[in-house]
């Protein structure tokens, strides 16, 4: 996952850039970089490595607006050339991205004929030459010009411009890949995580898939859809600490997530897993004195236990049609559950757990998998139910003598989409980032086919 950062205001841009860069480090990362514009200038720096080397060669650099990026390479190695941010051949503007243009070859080729030049193996290069081509060719302001780029582009992006030619600007998109919006005092933040800014604003504005913002120092912001239709989103005001995002004297993010499972298993049944049956009791074996980390201390025999789930609890759904999540839970004659990594493991556990306790059948599936693979009770079907698969035949020459059939079947269960039932089937997808692209992808899938998603 590549980091994205944004800063324009009153401030020096390359504190706050590198700053909130230091925050996005947990996203991992092979090189970073950052562009500040001062004097009508644009100055761009670019390290391969940490971004404590980068803060080596940036600190210095002046300037109240600018864009910043931790690259995890895809296209093209780790390098400085491939490391964003990217420019036009005039520099004009910089553009840093978190994504896949996925129609990159096509659209460089049309550029390559067209006279554009490419020095990065980079599909954030190519993107950037067509803003650039559509601006120049058709002159249009570099706020349409991306508009009408982003309409040509296949895949995900998450990406931050900034201008050469109007410094008071940032133009702000996704596609796909998380992008938030920090509203400040005359001052707009741009990262891929609030964690990059929240020590400056908790005042925040979420753009969804499809959505542009333009934020001007003293103009404030606007916000609409590639379309160019104008939106209002709500400002949303945003809880949690530095603490919480930062190491906290632990060495790397790993470890630190690691000593914490107590406390985050703890503050996860903070205010749903009550040990009595009064109002506002407090969490389980929080009153029990001894030395015992909370979770580990038994509850009181003669206390009640009670749960408050008010997420499953809240009516969704169409007016006059009104349901619960638990309602649908309740009802459920299988859950399907999709992650990728160790939410898949995670996932793995909540089978055992739902299936020991609920007598619910559930399927762990990996959310790259999903929407191709048949699910396990269609598969024992032998393919039936929708799943088209085809039979390859195997020799049994080497196999143990075990084997009383002279061939092996094997179902091959690829490029099929999984067969869900709306009446029937509950699907839980889990991301730690929530941006995880395959598990995203199955959450659409799933609600393509009208089930319910949690």
């Amino acid at each position: 996952m590549c980091g994205i950062t944004g800063y324009v205001g009153k401030r020096k841009a390359a504190e706050i850039l590198l700053g909130g860069l230091a925050r996005l480090e947990y996203r991992g990362y092979d090189s970073a970089g950052l562009a500040v514009v001062n004097g009508g200038k644009m100055n761009i720096r670019k390290k391969v490595g940490k971004v404590k080397e980068l803060k080596a060669v940036a600190s210095d650099v002046e300037g109240t607006v600018g864009i910043g990026h931790t690259r995890w390479a895809t296209h093209g190695e780790p390098s400085e050339k491939n490391a964003h941010p990217h420019v036009p051949s005039d520099s004009s503007f910089a553009l840093v991205h978190n994504g896949i243009v996925e129609n990159y070859s096509t659209l460089r080729e049309m550029l390559t004929r067209n006279g554009c030049t490419f020095y990065s193996e980079t599909d954030t290069e190519v993107l950037v030459k067509l803003i650039d081509h559509i601006k120049k060719t058709e002159s249009l302001t570099l706020q349409l010009a991306t508009r009408k780029a982003l309409t040509q582009v296949q895949g995900t992006y998450g990406i931050c411009i900034c201008s050469q030619e109007d410094p008071d600007i940032l133009i702000a998109a996704r596609m796909g890949s998380p992008l938030i919006v920090g509203v400040g005092e005359e001052e707009y933040f741009v990262a891929s995580d609030a964690s990059a800014f929240l020590e400056y604003t908790r005042n925040v504005l979420h753009l969804n898939d499809g959505e542009m913002a333009v934020v001007h120092r003293t103009e404030g912001h606007q916000v609409s859809t590639l379309a160019g239709q104008a939106l209002s989103p709500r400002l949303v005001a945003l809880e949690g600490s530095l603490e919480q995002i930062e190491k906290g004297g632990y060495k790397h993010f790993m470890l630190k997530e690691i000593m914490e499972q107590p406390t985050a298993l703890l503050n996860c049944m903070r205010g749903r897993v009550c040990i009595s049956n009064e109002p506002g009791s407090p969490v389980l074996g929080s009153q029990v004195g001894d030395r015992a980390h909370p979770l580990l201390r038994p509850a009181p025999i003669k206390s009640g236990v009670s749960l408050t789930l008010g997420g499953i609890e809240q009516l969704v759904g169409p007016e006059g049609a009104k349901y619960t999540m638990l309602d649908k839970l309740r009802a459920a004659r299988r859950i399907i559950i999709c992650g990728c990594g160790t939410s898949w493991h995670a996932g793995l556990v909540g089978e055992y757990i739902l299936e020991t306790l609920c007598k619910v059948p559930v399927e762990v599936e990996y959310a790259s998998e999903f929407r191709w693979a048949c699910p396990a009770s269609e598969r024992r079907k032998g393919g039936g139910g929708g799943c088209n698969g085809f039979l390859l035949r195997v020799s049994r020459v080497g196999l143990p003598a075990a084997h009383s059939s002279s061939h092996l079947f094997l179902c091959a269960n690829r490029y099929r989409n999984a067969v869900l039932r709306a009446d029937e089937d509950v699907v839980i997808v889990i991301s730690q980032s929530g941006e995880t692209a395959d598990t995203l992808a199955a959450l659409r899938y799933a609600k393509s086919q009208v089930c319910s998603v949690i």
